[in-house]
């Protein structure tokens, strides 16, 4: 075999490698997009199961995401304005810098007292190294 198809053989052979490599990273993104996308159903399905909910999205708040062991956190405020306790159930959204979901989880808060806060801590699914905000995607007084 000469040089030129020598050549030929090894940019042959790393082409080979790296679509390989693409085509496993790909593989692995649509299996990470397949389980967020289940997670997700799963969350709202657990949100509409809530009976005599009404919507409190105004009334509760999300903080800045955070490691913590090999989950990621976010603090969750709800403040209670009725003359009552209440109980929240929110569902809070993990995205990345582009606003793509990562993760999502059901977040129970309750017994708040009328005219006051009480916090929870949402913890995600697994490790999120990208991500970069919380929000609430849904809140439901009850």
């Amino acid at each position: 075999m000469g040089r030129t198809a020598g050549a030929a053989a090894v940019l042959a052979a790393a082409l080979a490698l790296t679509t390989g490599c693409d085509a496993a990273k790909d593989a692995a993104g649509g299996a990470v997009s397949s389980a967020t996308a289940a997670v997700a159903s799963a969350a709202e399905r657990k949100m509409n199961e809530v009976e005599d909910g009404v919507d409190a999205k105004g009334d509760v708040k999300a903080g800045a995401p955070r490691a913590d062991g090999d989950r990621t956190v976010a603090e969750v405020t709800a403040t209670n304005p009725k003359d009552q306790n209440a109980d929240y159930t929110v569902k809070v959204d993990f995205r990345d810098a582009d606003g793509k979901l990562l993760d999502t989880v059901v977040l129970n808060i309750d017994a708040v007292a009328p005219g006051k806060s009480k916090s929870g801590t949402a913890r995600s699914n697994r490790q999120l190294s990208d991500a970069t905000k919380t929000e609430i995607g849904r809140a439901l007084r009850h």
